[in-house]
């Protein structure tokens, strides 16, 4: 459980980051304030501790302000956090490669996955949708207009800005699509989320691995690995690489017991039953009992990789630049380790 700790630790130390990471979701609302709820949904997404209200809402008067019991608001805006995690990439691209402000203000970057189909008429439609101004996240909404020339395709992109940015402030730049619904009244994105994804898929990516759609920021990977890993990140991994490890070890055992009893049938099959063949189930028995009595460690760890992979360990080798590599994957660490240790009480 070092490892568990060792993450509360990093967590209880990043406050100030998790502080403004509050703040500026309060700031991206229409209203500036959010119901706890729908921040508790995203809280190991986001980094936070679980007493999220008690040790930051609470401890921080001047900050944040309590509305009723479930909804808080921003006590005032902090302009020096109105900057979208975006604008980085636009000012380096601005700066390095040397174009043209009308090209950069409003542009997104862009990353296809491998063997994407370029259909005829598409680059001109996206470059005109590069440069078409919006309203951006930290602004305030209300000069929107739906209705008038070119509102829709603006309110979308506003809408693409929001989640851009709320992936960015996320530990692992994913999320689950279906608690991206408990913000679209706050942050004003009264669309079908999952539509205008699916319109951008060199921005987004959604794994529908099992259940759930878990929604991925493209160009924060690079062949299945977070290009800027965080302390919270890292830590996530280490615990992920411990079990999937366990897994790897189980499926090596099991291997080799397959590979066993095939070569004892092949023996048999030419010699035929031999005297005492009887008394092998028998052994085989006492065997399974002196070693712990039945497989159940084995399926534990089968159950842990089994979770893995249900809560999102998809393999998407077209996430990022030239992300061709079979093995790749993402997952939601923080789920696996967390959802594991508590259900099967695994001991790290």
């Amino acid at each position: 459980m070092e490892l568990i700790e060792e993450e509360n630790n990093v967590i209880r130390e990043m406050e100030f980051v998790n502080t403004q990471c509050l703040k500026k979701l309060l700031m991206i609302s229409t209203n500036g304030s959010l119901h706890i709820h729908a921040i508790r949904l995203i809280t190991r997404e986001l980094g936070l501790p679980d007493d999220f209200k008690d040790s930051i809402i609470l401890k921080c008067p001047n900050d944040f302000r309590m509305v009723d019991n479930e909804i808080f608001e921003l006590v005032s805006r902090d302009e020096s956090l109105a900057s979208a995690e975006i604008e980085k990439w636009r000012e380096k691209e601005y700066t390095e490669k040397w174009l043209s402000e009308f090209e950069t203000r409003y542009a997104f970057q862009i990353q296809f996955p491998t063997g994407y189909k370029i259909e005829k008429g598409f680059r001109e439609k996206l470059r005109n949708w590069q440069r078409l101004p919006y309203l951006k996240p930290y602004e305030k909404p209300a000069s929107i207009r739906v209705r008038s020339c070119g509102g829709v395709a603006r309110f979308e992109k506003r809408a693409v800005g929001i989640l851009h940015e709320l992936l960015s402030l996320t530990v692992e730049k994913m999320i689950d699509v279906e608690r991206i619904t408990h913000f679209r009244k706050d942050f004003g994105m009264e669309i079908n989320v999952r539509e205008l994804l699916l319109k951008h898929p060199g921005i987004f990516y959604i794994s529908t691995k099992g259940n759930t759609q878990t929604l991925f920021l493209r160009e924060a990977y690079s062949k299945g690995n977070l290009i800027e890993p965080n302390p919270v990140y890292v830590v996530r991994r280490k615990i992920l690489d411990l079990l999937l490890l366990g897994r790897r070890c189980s499926r090596g055992l099991r291997l080799e017991r397959s590979e066993q009893l095939q070569r004892r049938a092949g023996i048999e099959a030419r010699e035929g039953p031999r005297d005492g063949d009887w008394v092998i189930p028998i052994l085989d028995d006492i065997e399974s009992e002196a070693v712990g009595g039945d497989t159940s460690n084995e399926d534990d760890d089968e159950s842990l990789y089994d979770l893995h992979e249900e809560i999102g360990g998809d393999s998407v080798g077209d996430v990022g630049d030239d992300c061709e590599d079979n093995d790749a994957y993402f997952t939601s660490i923080s789920d696996a380790a967390h959802c594991i240790i508590s259900e099967k009480n695994f001991a790290i």
